[in-house]
C-alpha cells in the first residue's frame, strides 16, 4: 500500500517486487498474494493490463488513517475522554492542524 500510495498510480506485482527488492529479498508471490488479499478486502482495485493485474488503491492514505483513527476512537465508551488524551500527546503543529480541520468541516457543514 505504501508503494502504491506514494507513486500515486496504477502498478503491477512485479514493479512492487522490484521497488521493494532495492531493500530487501522479497518473493513475487508473496506481493502477489497480498495484492490479492488486498484486493478481496477492498483495499485495491484491480484491472488486467495484458497478461499482468494492475493495482491501485481505493482510498488515500488520509483516508485509511482517518478510519483507523474512527475504529479506534468506537472501541471505547468515553470518546470525549479519548480525544482528550489524544490531543494532549500531539505537537503544536499537529494541533495547529486539527484546529484548522476542525474549522474547515465547520464552514463547510455551514454552508
Amino acid at each position: 500500500m505504501d508503494r502504491l500510495w506514494s507513486w500515486g498510480r496504477p502498478a503491477t506485482v512485479r514493479e512492487v517486487v522490484d521497488d521493494l527488492q532495492r531493500q530487501r529479498p522479497v518473493a513475487y508471490t508473496t506481493v502477489t498474494t497480498v495484492a490479492d488479499i488486498l484486493h478481496t478486502k477492498g483495499w485495491l482495485r484491480r484491472d488486467k493490463v495484458g497478461r499482468a493485474w494492475v493495482y491501485e488503491p481505493t482510498c488515500t492514505r488520509e483516508a485509511y488513517t482517518a478510519q483507523l483513527m474512527h475504529q479506534a476512537l468506537e472501541t471505547t465508551p468515553d470518546r470525549a475522554g479519548a480525544l482528550l488524551q489524544f490531543v494532549d500527546r500531539i505537537s503544536g503543529d499537529e494541533a495547529s492542524a486539527l484546529i484548522a480541520a476542525l474549522e474547515q468541516v465547520k464552514t463547510r457543514d455551514s454552508e
